[in-house]
């Protein structure tokens, strides 16, 4: 359609021509600023995919971008400014006016699959970006299932899912019209972009090892480019901007408080933590009473001697006769070889440190990964072992630093 209506009005390819913006911009300067509010509706979508890269990679993008997308929806919008230059009555609804009458509904029915697809990448990148901060420690544990056996980032979280759909349906009823969500929308994508240039400086200069320098001065052009988007839309703030600043800041204060909270309540474990080898040691000579059966004691850290055995010993004066200290691996493979599921480390005292090692798609099963630890020579009866896990439990205290 939009090729169409070029061919019929060549005449818009002028507007390639960077001058007539700018002379735009010079002969209304207010108007054109706040014109750019407006304006930037036109590449919403472009911020989700930041986040599906998580979930396809950079190169898959890039060539859906810039072989299919962009080119696309450049001949449209051109298509769409010459309907206007031959008819400027048509500035009433453009997209819909450039196809003929008897398409008008055949339109509407592609306009919303292709809202229903780009709530798919929104949908996807949520899940994404969730995952992320699930595994840098930014938020509690959810569920999540793996819907690929080839590729990692396939994943679907039931519980973000349910938020989404609650907060959508939130947001319809309480805005009320398209016109207050485009005003959150311009803010959210515009914040979006923003945020995302002073993160790449800090990528730049941490893990690039660039020098701050050089690292502001290439994103300083994109900075000013996004800068200006984002302060035409703020006059949108009032007529419901202010949603995705408030939700935006109820966010991070959530992550932050999460991560600060964890690492707090890392320190003081870590300041109670002894290390498994000498404590072993010690246990052998101080002769601990050693009961018959088998005791699996799970931790992420195979070197540190797990609270749950601490607290056991301290409450019971005993440990059994076997100890499993376990710890759980998933990798980044969808499957692991049952050949590798297991290593085992015997140690003294009749401890041993098997490491259970999963792919993304295995479905751990603990008893059944054990049972092949007796290929290894350590042979665990399941009707005569006992599991211990640990759990922490916050109680905070006037004066204290948790």
């Amino acid at each position: 359609l939009g090729a169409l209506a070029i061919f019929d009005n060549p005449a818009v390819l002028a507007a390639i021509n960077p001058l007539h913006a700018l002379r735009f911009i010079t002969g209304n300067s207010l108007l054109g600023f706040f014109a750019l509010g407006a304006v930037v509706l036109c590449i919403t979508g472009a911020e989700a995919l930041y986040a599906d890269m998580g979930h396809f990679g950079a190169r898959p993008i890039q060539y859906a971008w810039l072989g299919y997308v962009m080119p696309a929806l450049l001949i449209n919008y051109f298509g769409q400014g010459a309907l206007l230059l031959a008819n400027p009555g048509a500035v009433e609804n453009p997209f819909y006016l450039l196809a003929p009458e008897w398409a008008l509904y055949p339109l509407v029915i592609l306009s919303t699959l292709a809202t229903i697809i780009a709530s798919q990448a929104v949908i996807s990148g949520a899940f994404s970006i969730t995952q992320q901060a699930i595994q840098l420690g930014y938020t509690p544990r959810l569920e999540i299932e793996h819907t690929s056996d080839r590729e990692i980032g396939q994943i679907y979280l039931p519980g973000i899912n349910w938020l989404l759909l609650v907060a959508i349906i939130a947001l319809v009823i309480e805005f009320g019209s398209s016109s207050k969500l485009a005003a959150a929308y311009g803010i959210a994508v515009t914040g979006t972009m923003l945020i995302t240039n002073f993160l790449a400086i800090a990528v730049a200069v941490r893990l690039w090892n660039w020098s701050p320098a050089r690292a502001i001065l290439g994103a300083l052009p994109f900075i000013c480019i996004d800068l200006g988007f984002f302060l035409a839309n703020s006059v949108k703030i009032p007529d419901g901007g202010w949603f995705p600043l408030v939700f935006g800041l109820a966010i991070f204060i959530l992550l932050t408080t999460w991560k600060r909270g964890r690492e707090l309540l890392g320190e003081r474990l870590a300041a109670d933590s002894m290390e498994l080898k000498p404590f072993i040691k010690n246990i052998t000579e101080s002769g601990i009473e050693r009961v018959s059966g088998t005791a699996v004691f799970l931790t992420p850290n195979l070197k540190l001697v797990p609270h749950a055995m601490l607290h056991s010993l301290k409450h019971y004066k005993a440990l059994h006769e076997q100890v499993i200290v376990l710890s759980v691996e998933v990798f980044d493979v969808p499957f692991v070889p049952d050949i590798d599921r297991v290593e085992v480390h015997r140690l003294n005292g009749n401890f041993s440190q098997v490491i259970v090692q999963y792919g993304f798609k295995d479905e751990p099963d603990i008893p059944a990964a054990l049972a092949q630890c007796a290929e290894a020579g350590l042979n665990i009866d399941m009707m005569d072992t006992s599991f211990f896990l640990g759990r922490e439990t916050l109680i905070p205290k006037l004066g204290s630093e948790m």
